[in-house]
């Protein structure tokens, strides 16, 4: 958590929802409900009638069917109703936002009007979210928002306990850090960083001896673990807040396997890049930890500078 006079944390004043109705996107309407109520956050609740299903419908039925105009009544009576309930479970106030159109380009859009600091989403979905993989429904957001989007995969029974949040010390990091504490406010924080030994293939291929390279490793954690330290220090964190795991090795696999080691229930991790073109597209780290993990998934879009 960060204390009194340590960098200022970045606030959750509105958050978005999207919703398709399936019960993945019911968890992640009840976990931003939640968020709300923990973080005093506005919450909107967005539901998107998709424009090329309405589309399709005008083509068999001919235009102005009443039974159009009955499916978005319908859509309209099953929002209204998931915001009352959500409403009434979790104390706060939810406003209902129904539009059509392309179902991710309307999320984007709304998340850009409504200034949202949080786009949280299901990780599974129905009709056309169901038909994508694991992971591309967020991808595809991705690509189109810049908004931090917030994946999620479980069932909200509690607020967040343990983040872990993966970092490599480009300016993604201190910004994921920032947004962990934001989100997951009194959470214990596990900051994991892979590290490896630049061209140790083409070392051993040299003819450098293992012992040596076994040296370097050793002065790649030592570094990494001094770096990692004063990150933390910076963002303000006592011991007591976090716990350091430096480890040797692939972030991707690690950051799974640390997941269930860690018992962690949110991932928070950068967009993520180390350059321009990398910016522009989901790093390869990222988006495995959105296919691969178990629990939720927040991912940072924005940057320290």
């Amino acid at each position: 958590m960060l204390h009194k006079g340590d960098a200022v944390m970045m606030t959750l004043r509105k958050l978005l929802a999207a919703t398709d109705f399936s019960s993945s996107s019911r968890h992640a309407a009840d976990r931003a409900a939640r968020l709300a109520r923990q973080t005093g956050a506005q919450m909107q609740l967005l539901h998107v009638v998709s424009g090329n299903a309405l589309a399709q419908l005008q083509q068999l039925l001919g235009l102005g069917s009443p039974v159009e105009q009955a499916l978005i009544d319908e859509a309209k009576r099953t929002l209204d109703t998931l915001a009352s309930e959500l409403t009434l479970n979790r104390e706060v106030a939810v406003e209902a936002s129904l539009l059509q159109g392309s179902v991710l380009a309307e999320i984007s859009s709304q998340a850009e009007e409504l200034d949202a600091d949080l786009v949280v989403l299901g990780a599974r979905g129905a009709g056309l979210m169901h038909r994508l993989l694991l992971g591309s429904t967020a991808e595809r957001l991705l690509h189109k928002t810049l908004r931090p989007l917030l994946v999620v995969k479980q069932r909200a029974h509690e607020p967040y306990r343990r983040v872990l949040v993966p970092v490599d010390f480009s300016p993604w990091s201190a910004t994921a850090l920032n947004l962990a504490h934001s989100v997951a406010p009194g959470a214990h924080l596990v900051l994991l960083h892979a590290y490896e030994v630049p061209f140790e293939g083409k070392l051993r291929v040299a003819g450098v001896d293992g012992v040596a390279i076994d040296k370097y490793r050793s002065q790649a954690q030592q570094r990494a673990s001094q770096q990692l330290h004063a990150l933390a220090a910076a963002a303000g964190m006592l011991p007591a807040d976090w716990t350091p795991c430096v480890l040797y090795g692939d972030a991707s696999s690690h950051i799974v396997e640390q997941e269930e080691e860690q018992d962690c229930d949110l991932i928070v991790i950068g967009k993520h890049g180390q350059n321009m073109i990398e910016e522009l597209l989901l790093g390869s780290v990222t988006r495995h930890a959105l296919a691969e993990s178990a629990g939720d998934v927040l991912v940072s879009t924005w940057r320290q500078a």
